[in-house]
């Protein structure tokens, strides 16, 4: 009956599975964690977070959402949604820390001659993001890899809108240098080829 019960719950929807958890049905949401974790610890550790911290993250986003997870509407993803409690969940650990204050201050420009030598190489895109000054990796990360917009990452890391602009530039400019294959055509020039 239990394996029954399992395999119907692993075969719902997400958006079904959060309602299934609003009514209490820990399962449900233990599919959601068990779906969505990796992805959840893996946006830590690219923000920045090291892999037992981003581990403590994770599991404190997802007893966030389970614990509001009637405030999930299904407009979006939950991957989203739980994505976006996890990354305000480490910047507030940031600022216990006093360090954000210091990320949006710094300004020391990414090692850039490390560019792949070999076009075959594979695109390490965590390593290229270690690269990037810790203000310029966190505000990537937040526009890309939490889907908020430049607004709400000002917002959520509480910085000017221009800074946080500016930092989403120089850290974009950079990945591209970074990623570029080594016979110097830059992936925009890739893109207009096929």
């Amino acid at each position: 009956m239990a394996g029954a019960t399992q395999l119907r719950i692993a075969s719902l929807h997400d958006v079904e599975l959060c309602g299934l958890a609003a009514t209490g049905e820990r399962r449900a949401f233990g599919e959601l964690v068990r779906r969505h974790g990796s992805s959840v610890r893996a946006l830590l550790r690219r923000m920045g977070a090291q892999p037992s911290q981003a581990d403590d993250v994770a599991q404190d986003a997802f007893i966030t959402a389970f614990e509001r997870i009637t405030d999930f509407r299904g407009e979006g993803t939950f991957a989203g949604w739980v994505k976006r409690i996890a990354a305000r969940l480490y910047l507030k650990r940031l600022q216990r820390e006093r360090r954000l204050g210091e990320l949006a201050a710094e300004s020391a420009p990414a090692d850039e001659g490390q560019v792949a030598a070999d076009a075959e190489a594979a695109i390490d895109l965590d390593g290229a993001l270690k690269a990037l000054a810790p203000g310029e990796r966190v505000c990537v990360t937040l526009c890309f890899g939490t889907g908020l917009s430049h607004a709400e990452a000002a917002e959520a890391l509480n910085l000017p809108l221009g800074t946080v602009k500016s930092h989403v530039k120089r850290g974009l400019d950079k990945l591209r240098a970074r990623l570029a294959p080594a016979g110097g055509a830059s992936l925009e020039g890739r893109r207009g080829n096929g």
